[in-house]
Order: C-alpha cells, then structure tokens, then sequence
C-alpha cells in the first residue's frame, strides 16, 4: 500500500509508555502510519503542519496548554486535520468544551486498541467516534432541565455523588481541594432546598438535572 493510501495518525500524549504503546500497535495494523508523536502540544506545535495527519488523538490532560485548550490552536495550524480526544476521566464540562473547540470525537483510554483503530476509520470516512459513555453523557446533556440552578461544577459535582463517590474522591478527580468540593455541595443543598445527599440526588433526578 502506497503512503498517499495509509491513514496518517499523530499521537500528542504525555505518557511516554502510553503513547509509544499507542503508537506501536497503529503503526503496525495495515492502513495505518504513525507520522508523528509528542509529549505536548507546545512540542508538536512547530512541527504538525509539516505531518499532515488525517487524525490527531490528542490527550485530554496535558501539561502546559491543556488538550482542550489545544484544540482551537491545532485546528489553526492543521485545518483538514480530524482531532479524537483521549481521557481517563468523562467530565460533562471537559467533553462539550472540546467538541465546541473543534474536536471530532471523544475516546475513554481503556477501549481497545480494535475500538480505537475502528474509532480512526470512522473519523476519515466522515463520521464521529464516541465511547458508548461519552455517547451517553452527550445524549443525557440534550435530556437535561435548560434552567438548571445548579453550575456546571455543581452539576459535575452532584453526578459523581450520585455514582457513590466521596468528597475525597471527587476533589482527585476534579483536580480542587476539599473545601471547595464542601463549599459546592453546601450551594447544591441550598439550591435544591435539601438537607442530604439522598434528597439532592432524588430530586436532581426528578427535575432532569442529572
């Protein structure tokens, strides 16, 4: 098969293991060529034009300009580029804010590598890869009450109560300290005009918050 036929992938992910993993196993599927991989996007940024990738699976927590943030700034810089965001963590927040930047699809890291590879060839035939829970988040956001009291991050907050998660836990994955964490639950109850968890959640579920 000819370069000009092969499907030409960028890897921008700052886990060296992952990323050289990643581009192992695409590089060697047929079809497939990995032009390029990098640890940032500041690395990548003077050399990206010149790759020309079809798909660029961009990791969603980067360090210096974040995944999200890149988007906007890669989509200048390779315009006919496909973006495919790669997370560990499904944040509301996070995935509408990179699909409104210009991203085309949204990938959690524990498929595998066959739902990543079909996710790519979806991306170049004209479709749009989602994970079936980042499928189901998006569907949810459409379901939802448009007069929501509660933020953004109050909303984000209460779904990961919901799931059974402790302020502890949901402070590590939202990257706050506790006190905050404490402050948007005691702004939750108030909102909601509850005393418990149990009743925020019942009643954010009863009025289509969640």
């Amino acid at each position: 098969m000819k370069d000009k036929d092969l499907i030409r992938v960028t890897i921008i992910e700052d886990d060296h293991v992952l990323r050289e993993t990643y581009a192992a196993l695409i590089d060697s599927e047929p079809g497939f060529i990995v032009v390029s991989s990098y640890n940032s996007y500041e690395q990548s940024a003077a050399e990206i034009g010149a790759d020309d990738p079809d798909v660029i699976l961009l990791d969603i927590e980067l360090p210096g300009l974040s995944g999200i943030e890149a988007v906007t700034h890669l989509k200048q810089l390779t315009p006919r580029s496909q973006i495919v965001m790669l997370t560990v963590h499904q944040f509301e927040e996070g995935v509408l804010k990179a699909l409104s930047n210009g991203a085309i699809g949204y990938l959690t890291k524990d498929i595998s590598i066959e739902k990543m590879l079909s996710s790519i060839r979806t991306v170049v035939s004209g479709g749009v890869p989602l994970s079936d829970n980042i499928a189901r988040m998006v569907i949810q956001t459409f379901h939802k009450n448009p007069n929501s009291p509660l933020s953004e991050r109050q909303t984000e907050i209460l779904k990961l109560m919901s799931q059974g998660k402790g302020r502890g836990e949901i402070a590590n994955e939202l990257n706050i300290d506790g006190e905050t964490v404490k402050s948007h639950v005691k702004n939750i109850y108030l909102k909601l005009e509850v005393g418990s968890k149990v009743e925020a959640i019942q009643k954010a579920k009863a009025l289509k918050l969640l």
